[in-house]
């Protein structure tokens, strides 16, 4: 099994919804009021796993994806479009329109169980939810912006399980501070 990294936007009320506005809900936007420093390029310190990895993603952030990153052409972009992506979705059948999707076939959790490269999870409330109760979460790298959004999803839903994590970096990125941390 591949190694499993969760990669998020997140409030300081720990709200991970509609960072970029694009799900026109009211507070909507929240990330990207910060600038481009904030979340431009690399800002979730991929590197050579863009290159190595795979992108795992739920079919709403793959449908929103597919129309924002194909046609542009900067270095991270081109990357991002390389990039291999698998697309946890039952109902999705062409994943054409984003270059080196394929359709994860069978369950989400088998699917990681035997995927031998770094998966990295972007979005996705409901991949990331799924692969926390199957506890297959080795890390987040959490980009925390100095917005309270107030309702909306939160990274970590109830559980009856504590998970007890290490704080490995924490590196500023423009006006948010970017959390690693590890099992």
């Amino acid at each position: 099994m591949g190694h499993v990294i969760v990669t998020g936007f997140v409030s300081l009320d720990g709200i991970v919804t509609d960072p970029d506005g694009s799900g026109g809900t009211p507070a909507g936007g929240w990330a990207f009021r910060h600038g481009p420093e904030t979340h431009g390029g690399d800002k979730f310190r991929l590197g050579e796993l863009m290159d190595t990895g795979v992108l795992l993603l739920g079919k709403n952030t793959w449908q929103l994806f597919s129309k924002l990153w194909p046609n542009r052409t900067d270095e991270f972009s081109t990357r991002m479009n390389k990039m291999a992506k698998v697309v946890a979705s039952h109902t999705l059948t062409d994943v054409s329109a984003f270059p080196n999707s394929t359709l994860m076939r069978g369950s989400l959790a088998d699917y990681v169980r035997t995927e031998p490269r770094t998966i990295a999870v972007t979005g996705s409330v409901s991949v990331i939810r799924a692969l926390q109760a199957a506890d297959l979460v080795d890390e987040y790298r959490l980009m925390t912006l100095p917005s309270v959004v107030g309702s909306g999803e939160r990274m970590f839903g109830p559980s009856d399980h504590p998970v007890h994590l290490r704080l490995e970096s924490v590196v500023p990125a423009g006006a948010a501070s970017l959390a690693t941390y590890v099992r």
